[in-house]
């Protein structure tokens, strides 16, 4: 029975993977916040790398992930303007929205080639049902997409460079201290990369073979290609990036999809479901992880953010589940059956034959 602490500075729990406390019960994400200083130093050092990079390159000078969302908006207009000649590309989500639609067009329209890749719908379903039967997660083929892909294109066209936004190890808590200042490398996204180490042997397993899963292997990096953050360098502020990626055409929806913010996890139906899943797994949800930004960033105290939380609904997102549900082809009582068997008992215990979380956070 595991009793679950909060973070006495944000409002993230010691379930959170990677959270890790000191003494005084402040979380490591909390703590780095405050110590991380961004000057013309850390500047200098990615302009530095950009034109190393630019000098290494013979067609584009690197490759940017991106989902049309404000960060990879943001991120290419930062690349464009540093002068380089960007690649971008995208792991198409076969749940994209229409305001996804959208904002991915307005950021080719920036000025930069694309590559949108569809991954044989067979294929992505089998993995999805098959990951969420086995490690609750309706984001693994997802993360396993996002992270190889631009690997897979950067070695083919012989791109030395890939940029990505921000370093979630910096944002919500890290294993190692170098990991907020580290490349994305092999041991980072084993770490960070969110697929519950989903290897090539599981992926075989669900009957699938060599070939359907190519775009989901991480390929020998003959070629070597550096994958650095731009957080790493610039301060990564999530409503700042909106504000500004706003002005340059990207649109926000009325009312957030999952947490508080109107302008994250909008381009993609399912990724409320794997947020809405972690409550199960570890007793809080994406309103925790932006509330806690938002403690970070200044802008709300801790009180006022157990306040919202009180305040708000832990309810499932019923109509992405329901999409969910009739994309692999199970019945929604299905589908709470198998996360059901997610719910972690360390934190959750029945009361008047309800669930509850022991020492919820009010």
């Amino acid at each position: 029975m595991k009793k679950l602490v909060w973070c006495k500075s944000c409002v993230l729990p010691n379930s959170r993977p990677n959270l890790i406390f000191d003494r005084d019960g402040v979380c490591n994400a909390c703590k780095i916040k405050k110590q991380k200083n961004y000057s013309n130093k850390n500047l200098k050092e990615l302009k530095k790398i950009v034109k190393k990079f630019k000098k290494k390159s013979n067609n584009y000078d690197c490759v940017i992930p991106v989902s049309g969302g404000k960060d990879s908006t943001w991120q290419v207009y930062k690349c464009l303007s540093f002068g380089l000649k960007p690649l971008a590309v995208t792991w198409r989500p076969h749940s994209r929205t229409s305001i996804g639609v959208s904002n991915l067009k307005n950021l080719i329209n920036l000025g930069v080639d694309h590559i949108d890749l569809t991954i044989n719908p067979n294929v992505e379903k089998k993995i999805l049902l098959e990951t969420f039967k086995k490690k609750g997660s309706t984001a693994i083929s997802m993360h396993l997409g996002i992270f190889n892909i631009p690997l897979i294109f950067a070695k083919k066209f012989k791109i030395p460079l890939i940029i990505w936004g921000e370093n979630s190890a910096f944002e919500y808590g890290y294993k190692k201290k170098t990991d907020i200042c580290s490349d994305l490398n092999s041991s980072w996204l084993k770490s960070y990369g969110v697929t519950n180490n989903t290897s090539y042997q599981d992926l075989i397993s669900y009957g699938l073979k060599k070939k359907d899963i190519f775009f989901y292997t991480n390929p020998k990096n003959n070629y070597k290609v550096k994958q650095i953050f731009l957080g790493n360098y610039i301060k990564w502020d999530p409503l700042k990036v909106s504000i500004f990626s706003k002005k340059i055409g990207f649109k926000r929806i009325k009312k957030p999809k999952t947490g508080i913010y109107n302008f994250s996890d909008i381009d993609d139906d399912f990724i409320s479901i794997h947020h809405w899943l972690k409550y199960y797994k570890f007793g809080f949800t994406r309103l925790f992880d932006n509330l806690s930004l938002e403690i970070r960033n200044k802008r709300i105290t801790r009180l006022e953010a157990i306040k919202k939380i009180k305040n708000s609904s832990f309810a499932p997102p019923l109509n992405d589940i329901k999409k969910f549900c009739k994309y692999v082809n199970i019945s929604v009582t299905d589908f709470f059956k198998i996360a059901e068997k997610f719910r972690n008992k360390d934190i959750w215990f029945k009361k008047n034959k309800k669930w509850k979380i022991r020492n919820f956070i009010f």
